[in-house]
């Protein structure tokens, strides 16, 4: 393994990190909306705070799906790291640019790929 894969894999690993305790953070905003919810009233069209309640739920339940297609796709790069593909575009098979990386280490194409 090189240096700039050792210095990816702690920026991964770091990324990783905030990502599980975002995640954790969101799963508990979920659960407060949740029990919110039980104390109001059921009937969501025709409460206005019900209304409010089902649409915080959804725009968590949102940043949760994020989060976890976040964590995955650093566990994506991870994985590359150990099997030696990480930082090759998967479309062209040349290298992508470290700057690319620096800014997006979970990138899997090359900006021209990207783009194209």
């Amino acid at each position: 393994m090189t240096t700039a894969d050792d210095t990816a894999r702690t920026r991964l690993e770091e990324l990783r990190s905030v990502t599980l305790q975002r995640l954790s953070a969101l799963r508990g905003e979920h659960d407060a909306v949740v029990d919110a919810s039980r104390d109001s009233n059921a009937d969501d069209e025709h409460d206005p705070e019900g209304a409010t309640i089902a649409f915080e739920r959804a725009q968590v339940d949102a940043l949760v799906r994020d989060a976890l297609a976040r964590l995955e796709s650093v566990d994506d790069a991870l994985r590359r790291i150990d099997d030696g593909t990480y930082g090759i575009c998967t479309v062209c098979g040349d290298r992508i640019a470290p700057g690319r990386l620096e800014v997006r280490p979970t990138a899997t194409t090359c900006v021209a790929c990207a783009t194209g």
